[in-house]
């Protein structure tokens, strides 16, 4: 095992950074578009042949970064023969179809979305065949149907592209979803999610209990993805994609990701009873329905669709025949079918662009008016019917030999026959692509009069079949990438001996592909007929099926959330709170509830009266909820008795962190209750009031029965750990502070983020309703009789004037003392807010935006960057992030004080709690211009120059 290679994660994430790129070239022009488009794919397959040379050697490629470990999660990547296979594969043919892709699409098509959609998906592809890491694999794995969507539906105007997006999405994702449960299994058997140690921990694997549902899940994602039977629907139905697209899913990417799993899988899932019927019997019933059905397909794209489904079953099953021969047979024609079918997906994107027609019953003759396109395309497809000296014809020979040996359901014959009948018609289908679209007369009611395209779009396609060529006449060109991607399948199984050669005597693989060409070819010449036969039989379409089945599923879905949302939130708060309660009481059901190991301490005659009246506040709620102002003044009360619980407990940060939410909570939605009626009105009858009163009554019973068995036990917990290593870890004397930046510093940022959307998502529904007809009703609403002639009086404008210096100044106090002392970023946050809000309430909201200097989007933004460079920063000292780092400063003549890297993301955290408290305001405030807030032109009501004009009128005005 080689060192570190950064060279991994940089190939990894080219395409990424790669995908920023086109949209912005395409204003340079198309060339300059594409030619930027292919820079980051060549860089990518520049450096992997600069790590080719060690891995042939031998050696696999390593590079780890932690993310997430104590969850398992790692940026991990490694590189052998089988990464370098189809890393190679994935970025050799995406340069081929960035170039074909500049020729085909139209002016009309958005060239730069393309690329973006087609460098995201690439990105995703290298990043399941380079992960080591099965966690990291799974987010690839989803992000390709999530690409392979965007291209799909890339012709967003042809229904069969929206349609054949969302099959794709619905059948690959769920599938995805399968996946995820069989790899979380198989990490949890193997007691890691890294590959390198699942794959040495084969036997622990086999041997567990386990094993066969992570194995049939984890092959249901493997199935779907490579549209295996009964999946095999969606792939032919995304060919309402452009050609470039098809050629690339098809050929060397999305579609054999799953053929790449189970080859990357078949160290620990392989070699089973139950992994050799399950592979073997799914690929070859794939194998020959695909091939069955191209043959009638009159759609050029369309029988090549169902060719690659064949094919793909034919993969599936030598992996499934579990032999050592059998999987690099499996890798030599996975490059075989790279070769000959994306040249010929390319060549029917070529026939469909000259002709403009790929309906093969309405071509023919084109030998002559296209001769390139011509030997291109027979070439390539001689090859997929595995004719001599065609590198398909050395692939399929040695799969049939695999297939003849081969004992399915302990019969000798029954994998034979079933591959021979799948080359049959693959000769058959093969032959019908030749001579019904190149061959015959020339016809004079095409839609469009043919000829061959320029030189740039069929290069890509000619290069492809001079490598059929070459490797059909000279097989050892490609025996060392054989071996070496081989090897990695098999793993520590001794390499079996083999030759890639055009002769190999008379053998039955030899007989039974003479069968196939000779059978083939009947067949063809046969093929009106026949046609007949097989319409006459109206076979059923797997793609009626599930258009029956999701029709049903959207009508159950339909009854469903018409019965749940109905829009009444106090159904949607007991269906959570039952559902809440059902767990609840299934979890005590289950046992393990320990005998009471403490006794009940005595209670002091305060904290008996403030329990009181919490209960008293609790219940004062319920019944004054329907008039908004005293059920507020309650609540404050509530929040209050809270802060005062914290402080009894020696709970200071806590009680510090509650008061000052409760302020700023009551302070908004104080503003908000402008905008209210005084009363809410009584929608609930008498008895959906008793239910909600008996379901209320259940949780609260329930929860008081779980902190009361609490209470009396004694529980392991980790503040022992925390307590200890505070300081020491963390440089900070404020456990809870150090918690919350460091330890726990992860929750923090997703919980600063979870607050900036909320702001930003207030601020956007905001705008939506100001936009619409509501703003209409606010502006024709009348609130004069509702407002105070002294709405900003001057005492009020003058406390807030004074308390706004001395706020921030115990803000900036709080934020500063919080690593060793209770305070922090997130309570100094909301002291500033209270300082901020209070102008506003003072002045009024008018006055006080008109004159405030920070974008509070800005805000927000800066906050959660700031905190994510800092912890990402610890990166560059090779700690996981977020981690702090800590130290002493002395500037002479000021003592000694400690510093530490906390510090700056509570400044983030500070930036936004303040950035979003302030936004959620301002949308409140433009809500008030709105409903006719006049906007002073002073800022309080009383002027002592004016005693007799009401200064309030609309600043336009005094103007």
């Amino acid at each position: 095992m080689s060192d570190q290679t950064p060279l991994l994660l940089v190939i990894a994430l080219l395409p990424f950074i790669g995908a920023l790129i086109p949209g912005l070239m395409i204003r340079a022009g198309r060339n300059a578009c594409a030619i930027f488009t292919a820079a980051p794919t060549a860089l990518a397959f520049i450096m992997l042949l600069l790590l080719a040379p060690a891995v042939f050697r031998g050696e696999v490629l390593h590079f780890r970064l932690d993310w997430l470990p104590q969850l398992g999660l790692q940026a991990s990547f490694f590189l052998d023969g089988l990464g370098l296979l189809f890393a190679c594969m994935i970025t050799g043919v995406g340069l081929l179809i960035t170039l074909y892709a500049r020729f085909y699409l139209s002016g009309e098509d958005p060239m730069g979305q393309f690329y973006t959609f087609l460098l995201l998906f690439q990105g995703a592809m290298l990043g399941i065949v380079l992960s080591d890491n099965i966690l990291l694999l799974l987010i690839f794995w989803e992000l390709t149907s999530l690409s392979s969507f965007l291209l799909i539906g890339y012709w967003k105007h042809l229904p069969d592209g929206r349609q054949g997006a969302r099959m794709a999405l619905a059948v690959t994702g769920a599938g995805g979803l399968a996946m995820i449960g069989g790899m979380l299994i198989l990490g949890n058997i193997a007691g890691s999610y890294n590959l390198s140690d699942i794959l040495q921990a084969g036997d622990a694997i086999k041997a567990s209990d386990w094993y066969l549902p992570a194995l049939i899940l984890i092959l249901l994602g493997a199935f779907t993805k490579s549209a295996q039977f009964p999946f095999h629907f969606w792939l032919p139905h995304a060919m309402a994609a452009p050609t470039p697209v098809s050629a690339y899913l098809h050929s060397s990417t999305m579609v054999k990701a799953g053929v790449f799993l189970m080859a990357r899988m078949w160290p620990a899932l392989g070699g089973t009873q139950e992994w050799f019927y399950i592979v073997t019997s799914v690929g070859l019933i794939t194998m020959v329905i695909g091939a069955v059905v191209a043959l009638f397909k009159d759609d050029l794209k369309g029988l090549l669709a169902f060719s690659t489904v064949s094919h793909l079953g034919l993969l599936t099953a030598l992996l499934g025949f579990a032999t050592p021969m059998a999987a690099v047979v499996a890798v030599f024609h996975i490059i075989n079918h790279m070769t000959f079918k994306a040249a010929l997906f390319m060549t029917a994107g070529i026939i469909d662009h000259e002709a403009h027609t790929r309906d093969i019953r309405r071509l023919g003759g084109l030998r002559t008016l296209m001769p390139i396109t011509f030997v291109i395309g027979t070439i390539a497809a001689l090859s997929m019917a595995g004719v001599p000296l065609t590198n398909g014809f050395l692939s399929k020979e040695l799969m049939l030999e695999e297939a003849w040996h081969a004992h399915l359901f302990e019969n000798h014959y029954a994998a034979a026959v079933l591959a021979t009948l799948g080359a049959v018609f693959s000769v058959a289908y093969s032959l019908r692509f030749i001579f019904h679209v190149f061959f015959g007369p020339v016809r004079d009611d095409y839609p469009h009069k043919p000829h061959d395209p320029p030189f740039g779009m069929w290069a890509a396609p000619a290069l492809l079949v001079v490598f059929v060529v070459a490797i059909g006449l000279y097989p050892p060109l490609v025996e060392p990438l054989v071996k070496v991607a081989g090897q990695a399948v098999i793993g520590d199984a001794e390499m079996p001996y083999f030759h890639l050669a055009i002769w190999h005597g008379v053998t039955p693989a030899l007989i039974m592909s003479g069968i196939a060409l000779a059978v083939g070819a009947i067949i063809l010449i046969a093929f009106t007929p026949v046609d007949r036969l097989w319409l006459a039989l109206k076979v059923p379409y797997a793609k009626a099926m599930f258009d029956a089945l999701m029709a049903r599923l959207v009508g159950f879905s339909t009854w469903l959330t018409a019965g749940m949302h109905n829009g009444a939130i106090s159904r949607y708060l007991a269906i959570f709170t039952v559902a809440t309660v059902l767990l609840g009481v299934i979890a005590y059901m289950g046992g393990g509830l320990s005998a009471p190991d403490r006794t009940l301490l005595p209670i002091p005659p305060v904290v008996f009266i403030g329990w009181v009246l919490l209960v008293a506040g609790a219940i004062a709620v319920v019944a004054l909820h329907r008039h908004r102002f005293r059920a507020l003044v309650v609540l404050g009360i509530i929040g209050l008795m809270i802060s005062a619980g914290f402080i009894y407990l020696s709970a200071p940060d806590l009680a510090l962190t509650q008061i000052s939410v409760e302020t700023v909570t009551i302070m908004l939605l104080l503003l908000a209750l402008h905008f209210l009626p005084k009363e809410t009105p009584n929608e609930s009858g008498q008895a959906l009031r008793i239910r909600d009163g008996a379901i209320a009554l259940v949780a609260g019973v329930g929860v008081a029965a779980l902190c009361y068995a609490f209470m009396l036990r004694g529980v392991p917990t980790i503040s022992d750990y925390h307590l200890a290593n505070s300081y020491i870890g963390g440089g900070g004397t404020n456990v809870v502070n150090v918690i919350l930046v460091d330890f726990r510093g992860y929750d923090t940022y997703g919980e600063i983020i979870v607050l900036g959307i909320a702001g930003l998502t207030i601020y956007a529904l905001m705008e939506a309703l100001l936009n619409g007809p509501a703003a209409r009703r606010l502006r024709n609403t009348d609130y004069s009789q509702d407002r105070s002639r002294d709405r900003h009086p001057l005492m009020m404008v003058i406390a807030t004037r004074v308390m706004m210096p001395i706020a921030l100044m115990v803000g900036i106090y709080i934020f500063l003392r919080g690593h060793n002392q209770p305070g922090g970023g997130f309570v100094a946050g909301l002291v500033v807010s209270i300082a901020l809000l209070m102008q506003y309430m003072a002045s009024g909201f008018a006055w006080t935006q008109e004159r405030q200097k920070i974008e509070y989007h800005s805000l927000i933004g800066w906050g959660v960057v700031i905190a994510g460079l800092t912890g990402a920063g610890a990166w560059l000292a090779g700690k996981p992030f977020l981690t702090s780092a800590y130290g002493y400063l002395e500037f002479p003549p000021i003592e000694e004080f400690e510093w530490a890297t906390a510090i700056a993301f509570d400044l983030g955290v500070f930036l936004t709690v303040l950035g979003a408290v302030m936004l959620m305001l301002y949308s409140l405030s433009r809500i008030a211009r709105y409903a006719g807030e006049t906007v002073n032109v002073e800022a309080m009501d009383y002027d002592p120059t004016d005693r007799t004009t009401d200064r309030t009128t609309d600043q336009k005005e005094a103007r």
